[in-house]
């Protein structure tokens, strides 16, 4: 008895230990019922509603893109959340943002990277205001059988030195390593209502996960 208990107190006392040594750490970004860390137009696009940030409307066309950010940078992390894209008209679309900037003109738009979310762009790369163009694709078959349309879904966006994977629903849809080493890796996490439809997206259990600059060899 005195053997299983020491053994027991043993491994307790390693394990947090194996956690601190990974240098690794888990920030909620997002509380849930507050604006706190976060950023934009929150009197006429955003809110909040039952633990969720919310933008747009299924009444008005969303005149244009908008945007709610982080105030902090973040680079190097596994990003988690959950995402619900809703609509009825014109363009229906939405997306998460990341090592993303403001930018000045104009001055409700974003530049980085975007984790994609709609019809023909679910689960895929965009370079927002930048390239303007898809990155990497996600294969159509892979996301049909993963998609579920007007419910939430979950989203991973790891990224780590150049290279970035975007994961749906657990499973992998991009990786794509950026060879252009004048491209920021560091900047804002952002959630998109884009213009030009009458649609809502909303977007919750928001969590980020700092990793090492480099992967660590196995």
């Amino acid at each position: 008895m005195k053997a299983i208990l020491l053994l027991f107190i043993l491994y307790s006392s390693c394990a947090p230990c194996s956690t601190a040594q990974s240098g690794t750490k888990q920030i909620r970004l997002f509380d849930g019922k507050t604006f706190r860390g976060w950023e934009g137009d929150t009197v006429h696009t955003w809110r909040i509603q039952d633990g969720a940030l919310v933008g747009g409307s299924l009444t008005e066309t969303v005149p244009h893109n908008e945007f709610i950010s982080t105030t902090g940078n973040y680079d190097n992390y596994v990003l988690k959340l959950k995402f619900k894209l809703t609509g009825n008209e014109g363009f229906v679309n939405g997306g998460v943002q990341f090592h993303s900037q403001r930018i000045a003109d104009p001055p409700y738009e974003m530049r980085g990277y975007q984790a994609d979310i709609g019809d023909g762009f679910w689960a895929s790369l965009y370079d927002e205001s930048r390239r303007n163009k898809l990155l990497a694709v996600a294969d159509t078959a892979l996301v049909k059988r993963l998609l579920r349309p007007n419910e939430w879904n979950d989203y991973e966006i790891h990224t780590q030195g150049r290279r970035i994977r975007i994961l749906l629903n657990g499973e992998e849809t991009v990786d794509y390593t950026e060879e252009d080493t004048t491209i920021p890796q560091s900047g804002r996490v952002a959630f998109q209502i884009h213009g030009g439809g009458k649609a809502k997206v909303f977007y919750k259990d928001i969590t980020l996960e700092e990793l090492p600059e480099k992967e660590e060899r196995k």
